[in-house]
């Protein structure tokens, strides 16, 4: 129930009309057949809407699964490689990283030294940039490779855009979760109903605002 005297009126199409009795503008929706929202209460005067209520709210659940549908993550993936990998096994790490690749993932390309071979980095350096060149077409090399620990590594950014992931059953029940609550707060707007309840003996309100005056509420 909208509980103040005057509000100004935006159209189902977001155009203005104005500043105009809170009576007025609920006749107005009920010839129209939509619902009178009041959307942006802390306006001076309070901002309402004319629109299809049921639908407005079925609009809002909708974007928002397609929002979900549509977000895009990028991830880290590791291969591991040893200085003494066949060429076999290489190939095979070569074309897991691809994959990741394809995916719009991003690759850490590691080295793991062990005893007396941290005495030659030189062949873990050779190994990833063999492994860089073989990837070159899917990856970007965003650091030269360089011994830490026990590791030496380079990190490859991939030159595919990512691929749209579709929520997980939790996700998916996360993100209904949040709709739900947009769509609770947005009721709480208030509907207008056949009742209006104007203030008991207004005092003789002041000279009404332009019809097109601009609004100090957030419209939507």
């Amino acid at each position: 129930m909208i509980r103040v005297f005057d509000v100004r009126v935006v159209d189902e199409d977001g155009s203005q009309l104005g500043v105009m009795r809170t009576t007025d503008a609920l006749r107005l929706a009920q010839e129209r057949g939509l619902d009178l929202v009041e959307v942006a209460p802390l306006a001076s005067p309070p901002v309402a809407r004319l629109l299809d209520f049921g639908q407005y709210k079925y609009e809002l659940t909708k974007r928002e699964k397609e929002a979900k549908r549509r977000q895009k993550s990028v991830t880290f993936k590791e291969v591991r490689l040893k200085p003494k990998i066949g060429i076999g096994d290489f190939d095979t790490k070569v074309r897991r990283a691809i994959e990741f690749l394809e995916e719009g993932d991003r690759v850490k390309v590691s080295v793991q030294f062990r005893g007396r071979e941290l005495t030659h980095p030189q062949i873990g350096r050779d190994l990833l940039d063999k492994f860089a060149e073989q990837i070159k077409e899917h990856g970007v090399v965003e650091r030269l490779p360089l011994l830490e620990g026990k590791s030496m590594h380079i990190s490859v950014a991939s030159v595919h855009k990512p691929k749209s992931h579709e929520p997980t059953p939790a996700a998916a029940a996360k993100g209904q979760a949040r709709t739900d609550e947009d769509a609770a707060a947005v009721m709480s707007a208030e509907v207008a109903t056949d009742s209006v309840e104007t203030p008991a003996s207004p005092e003789a309100p002041g000279p009404e605002p332009d019809d097109g005056a601009a609004s100090t509420g957030k419209v939507n």
